[in-house]
């Protein structure tokens, strides 16, 4: 006789055929969808993680663009201040001073 062991009692295999029965419609029941519900659920997973990626590339881009402007800001303000340095020297030194 075949007997399996549960919770400390024994059961026979009908009683072991029965239990698995209950199990299996269970769970058929808590995870009743068609394939069509899985599908959707599935699309709606897929639409969710391609906006949670739309938006951490959108995030990214814009930190991106902040850093370079001040990068550039930093580098252009530096270059125009030279610029105006020499324009003014031009414009107050005789043309004697500038051959030297």
């Amino acid at each position: 006789m075949d007997v399996a062991h549960k919770g400390g009692a024994q059961w026979g295999a009908e009683a072991v055929d029965e239990e698995l029965g209950r199990l299996i419609q269970r769970r058929s029941r808590r995870g009743g969808t068609d394939a069509q519900e899985r599908e959707e659920s599935w699309k709606a997973s897929v639409r969710r993680y391609n906006a949670a990626r739309i938006e951490e590339n959108r995030q990214a881009w814009h930190e991106h663009h902040q850093r370079q402007a001040a990068c550039l800001r930093a580098t252009l303000e530096t270059l125009i201040a030279h610029h105006e340095t020499q324009a003014a020297r031009l414009c107050e030194a005789p043309l004697a001073e500038l051959e030297d």
